[in-house]
């Protein structure tokens, strides 16, 4: 194995897992979260000669996930209908009760792509707005203004019955 080769490898096995969840919060399916993670990895694969050395890889690579994830989103790649209701297990992250997370996970796949975008990039991945406008090739202003609509959707979707309402 070439030195290029290990030094992906050895990115690909640290990074990849992180990439998975921010793709599954983006798009809301675990298949397609690991599709957009390997098209995204390929993508740095090709390139990785040129920016293996980049000084903010990972949000070189964040950047690539959202872009993909956005281009896919215009080709109509994938169908809408889901196979299954149920919930893919994932591992607990952060605070509150696994209903709470499941709910918002619910709700977050109801809120529409771009913002969707902007709230995973803002508040599951905590970059800042003008990192995420640099990730989503937008200005600031409009990551703010999408972030208030997310969340304002987040809010309209989520109930007290369902959990505690989203701030």
């Amino acid at each position: 194995m070439s030195d290029r080769d290990a030094a992906f490898a050895e990115y690909f096995a640290a990074r990849s897992d992180a990439m998975r969840g921010t793709a599954y919060l983006l798009c809301g399916d675990w298949h397609r979260a690991e599709d957009l993670v390997q098209a995204t990895f390929t993508k740095l694969y090709v390139a990785w000669k040129r920016i293996n050395r980049h000084e903010a890889l990972d949000a070189y690579t964040r950047q690539t996930l959202v872009r993909t994830f956005v281009s896919e989103l215009r080709r109509g790649w994938f169908r809408k209908e889901r196979v299954s209701d149920s919930t893919p297990e994932t591992a607990s992250v952060g605070r509150g009760s696994a209903e709470d997370r499941l709910v918002l996970l619910a709700a977050l796949a109801e809120v529409p792509p771009r913002q969707r975008a902007v709230l995973v990039l803002r508040y599951w991945e905590d970059l800042s707005v003008e990192e995420t406008a640099r990730a989503l090739n937008c200005s600031q202003g409009t990551v703010k203004s999408q972030a208030a609509r997310g969340l304002q959707t987040l809010r309209g979707l989520i109930t007290p019955q369902q959990g505690e309402k989203v701030r």
